[in-house]
């Protein structure tokens, strides 16, 4: 689901507002990584905490480079406040393309928190169809539930499906349950 920055804001503590409408011009490099110290870590709706919202809008009008550099040299929290910012309208339609090599690089690791939040709205929008299955199946064999995957019954289609019936095939060959979301897809009708 992605989110407007403004119903975002919304959602803040007034100290975070008050720290965040201070900061705003300061240089992101110093402003992103100090966000969960001013800020705190509370959770303030079921999606995202006080820094990670924070460090969204931060995100709105940066360039993509910048971005990027965030998300590379970031630690594991502010690589998945960089991910959960692309589902804020404003930092997606900013960046169009340009933050896809960062969905797949969070795919590419085992940390299931960063391929969960890579698997959001934006994921679904400009993941490339084999990238998007391949991020599906990964998530199986991870045990990430596929209902952390935005857009996956939009998205599924005869190749998927073969991909998982040939994974379940294995698992199965293999005498190893089957994760129960991954079967609810097996029995679909076609």
């Amino acid at each position: 689901m992605m989110h407007e920055a403004e119903a975002l804001k919304e959602l803040l503590p007034p100290a975070a507002r008050s720290w965040l409408a201070e900061v705003r011009r300061r240089p992101l490099a110093t402003t992103f990584p100090a966000a969960a110290r001013k800020v705190g870590r509370d959770r303030i709706s079921p999606s995202w905490t006080t820094d990670q919202a924070t460090r969204a809008l931060l995100l709105i009008g940066a360039a993509a480079d910048e971005v990027q550099d965030l998300y590379r040299h970031g630690d594991a929290a502010e690589k998945i406040a960089v991910l959960r910012a692309l589902s804020v309208k404003e930092v997606a339609d900013a960046l169009q393309d340009k933050a896809v090599g960062l969905v797949e690089d969070a795919i590419r690791t085992n940390d299931q928190r960063l391929i969960a939040t890579a698997l959001g709205p934006y994921a679904t929008h400009h993941l490339p169809e084999q990238a998007f299955r391949q991020a599906v199946l990964k998530c199986v064999f991870a045990g990430i539930p596929l209902a952390l995957v935005d857009g996956l019954p939009e998205r599924l289609d005869d190749e998927l499906l073969r991909m998982m019936a040939g994974f379940a095939a294995e698992r199965t060959a293999a005498g190893r349950d089957l994760p129960a979301d991954l079967e609810s897809y097996l029995r679909r009708p076609s």
